[in-house]
Formats: C-alpha cells, sequence, structure tokens
C-alpha cells in the first residue's frame, strides 16, 4: 500500500507509520495550496494525508482515502470525490482545545471591556468603573452547532458556571466516532442546560448573553445569521464567531454593531484575508478582531493531533474498522 504525505512531519508518528507491514510511505514538501504532482510519484497512491490534494486528481487512479489536517473542507466539494470512490477524514478534534480557550478568553474579555482597560492604560486613565468588573458566571451562552468545538467550549463554560444552551439539527446525542483529546469536550452529550431544534431559534436567541458560532460553513449556513438573528438576541449579548467569517451576513454585522442590536463582537473568521485596513470592523471600540488564530497550523499541538488522527485512521483502515472523522457524501458536496 502506498501513502503520501504532503503534511509537516511528526517524526515519531511517521516511525509508528512506517513500522506497520506492507506501507510504502512517500514525502512531498508541503505547500499551502493545491498543485500538479508528478503522476510517476502519485498514480499508485492509495492514501493520502495534506490538505489540498494534487490538481492532477485524475492521475490517482488508486487513491481510496484522504485525510485532511483540517475541520473544514470547503476545498474538497468540487472535486466529486463521493462519485470517484474516495472516502475522507477531517481533522475534526485537533482545534477543540485551543478555540473553546479563545471562546472562554473573549467571554470574559468582552464582559470586562478589556479593550477599553488597555486604552485607558495606554493614555494613563485611572478608571475603576462597574463595567470593568462583570462576571461571567451564571451567564448564558448559546452554542449554534454542537460537534466537538462546542462540546469542549460547554465542558470549559460549564466548569465556569455559565449555563449552556444549544441549538442544534437534531436533539443532542453522543458524539460518536469524533477524535477527541482525552478528557476533552462532552462525549456523551450530556452538558447542555437547555436545547432547541430547527424552528426554535427565536427562543434560542432571546435571552443568551453570548451566541457562539460552532458550525461548519455550507451551502445552507451561509450568511445564516443575517438582521433578523441579529435583532432577535438581546441588546446587552455579545456574538463570537471562532467558526467561518460568511456564516454571519456582513453587511448585517456591520448594522448590528452601529444600531447598538448587539453589546458587541470577538471576530476570529473573516469574510477577506486579510482583513482590509480600512474594514470599519477594525474600529468598532466593543469588537475584538484577531487574525483567524483561534485554532491553525500554529496551535502548539496541531502537528501531533493531526498525526495522531492520521495514523489511527491508517490503522483502522487496515484492520476494516470505522474511520475518525469520517465526511459524508453531503459533506463532501458542501450540504
Amino acid at each position: 500500500m502506498n501513502i503520501l504525505i504532503d503534511m509537516f512531519v511528526d517524526a515519531v508518528a511517521l516511525e509508528r507509520l512506517q513500522s506497520k507491514h506492507g506501507l510504502s510511505v512517500r514525502l512531498i514538501e508541503p505547500e499551502e495550496h493545491a498543485r500538479p504532482v508528478a503522476a510517476e510519484i502519485v498514480g499508485d497512491v492509495e492514501i493520502l494525508f495534506g490538505e489540498f490534494p494534487p490538481e492532477n486528481l485524475a492521475d490517482m487512479p488508486a487513491l481510496k482515502l484522504i485525510q485532511i489536517p483540517t475541520a473544514g473542507h470547503n476545498q474538497l466539494h468540487h472535486l466529486d470525490l463521493p462519485a470517484k470512490g474516495v472516502r475522507v477524514c477531517n481533522a475534526r478534534g485537533n482545534f477543540d482545545v485551543p478555540i473553546a480557550e479563545w471562546n472562554i478568553a473573549m467571554m470574559v474579555n468582552l464582559a470586562r471591556n478589556l479593550r477599553q482597560m488597555i486604552r485607558n492604560q495606554d493614555t494613563g486613565t485611572w478608571d475603576r468603573a462597574a463595567c470593568f468588573q462583570r462576571e461571567i458566571r451564571g451567564s448564558i451562552v448559546g452554542l449554534w452547532g454542537y460537534g466537538g468545538l462546542g462540546r469542549e467550549t460547554a465542558r470549559a463554560a460549564k466548569a465556569m458556571g455559565l449555563r449552556v444552551h444549544v441549538l442544534t439539527r437534531k436533539p443532542v446525542g453522543p458524539s460518536g466516532n469524533i477524535y477527541r483529546v482525552p478528557g476533552t469536550g462532552d462525549p456523551d452529550g450530556v452538558l447542555p442546560d437547555r436545547e432547541f431544534l430547527p424552528g426554535q431559534e427565536q427562543e434560542f436567541f432571546s435571552d443568551l448573553d453570548f451566541l457562539i458560532l460552532a458550525m461548519p460553513l455550507t451551502k445552507t449556513t451561509r450568511g445564516i445569521v443575517g438582521e433578523r438573528e441579529l435583532q432577535s438576541l438581546p441588546r446587552s449579548a455579545f456574538v463570537l464567531n471562532p467558526a467561518r467569517g460568511p456564516l454571519i451576513q456582513e453587511q448585517a454585522l456591520l448594522k448590528a454593531l452601529e444600531s447598538g442590536w448587539i453589546a458587541g463582537a470577538a471576530i476570529d473568521t473573516h469574510y477577506y484575508y486579510p482583513m482590509p485596513a480600512n474594514h470599519p470592523l477594525w474600529r468598532f471600540p466593543n469588537v475584538i478582531m484577531t487574525p483567524h488564530i483561534s485554532g491553525s497550523s500554529k496551535s502548539t499541538h496541531y502537528i501531533d493531533r493531526s498525526w495522531d488522527i492520521f495514523v489511527s485512521n491508517v490503522e483502522r483502515y487496515l484492520a476494516g474498522e470505522q474511520l475518525l472523522n469520517e465526511l459524508t457524501p453531503a459533506q463532501l458536496r458542501g450540504e
């Protein structure tokens, strides 16, 4: 069996992989975009580990499995992989911990208006106003989506005394065959204080202190948050988006901030990469902007967790067992 690695190397995991009988492992220098790879290198590859399949996918008739090191899979939607008989697994679970920590940090920073305290420090202003001393304990955090990111955020939030409400497409249950860092998340699906289903959006929004988007970007979720949703939140609520920028309609978000429909926002995923320096989101005093770093390839455990998922899936593939994080044909079509 031939395996192609288009990914930064974890030496320990690579040795674990190469020790498996009958595996031929080839390494190529990783790139942050798709590009053609010589047919003689990819022609007999059965398993690929990398974010972007080669542009000359037609030269890979033996390909059966792709492991991507990202949770998002938009880069695959146009490839018609289900029709080609190619299975795909993503890296769900890799970024749950750092993104959940970002969520907690942003909730505390927004509640205490850290941005203004830093401005006060820069100007030597001594201000001990009550707005800098708010607790988040007892607040209601609403998670729209309850995958690994939502479940780890729920665990951390519950540990800090927050109440957790979730809005999901179906009732919450066990997380299933999804990669999870030991001791994290909500594998049994028991942490939410309240659950809401489609059709109950207005009730879900009505009493939130924080709304966190925790869903993938698909054809059906693009622009899922618009003026109606933002106006349904209490004016004291904050919106956090560590998922994908276009989940929120850009003009609706700007209008919500300008009109005071929401108290503020923390935005880690964006409409443009990089965000233009003159974009108005930079200038709102109640918005925290971070450059898509809540979970990224420079996260502390990105490499070792990516390889742990991959090697585990190779072992499962060889044994004919269910794979971790396998995407459905509908997901691979972006539905």
